[in-house]
């Protein structure tokens, strides 16, 4: 099993949703340029 860091999991299961559901979405305050709170959403804007 590899090992990645917390927001890293979010991150991969966050997109895996999106993915799969047209209607799920990431709304929140910074999550496009700021990268969200301890960057979660890195690079989910491009």
């Amino acid at each position: 099993m590899r090992e990645i860091q917390f927001r890293e999991a979010l991150r991969e299961a966050m997109q895996e949703e999106m993915r799969k559901d047209d209607r799920v979405f990431l709304l929140g305050e910074e999550v496009a340029e700021y990268n969200g709170a301890y960057k979660v959403s890195q690079g989910m804007l491009d």
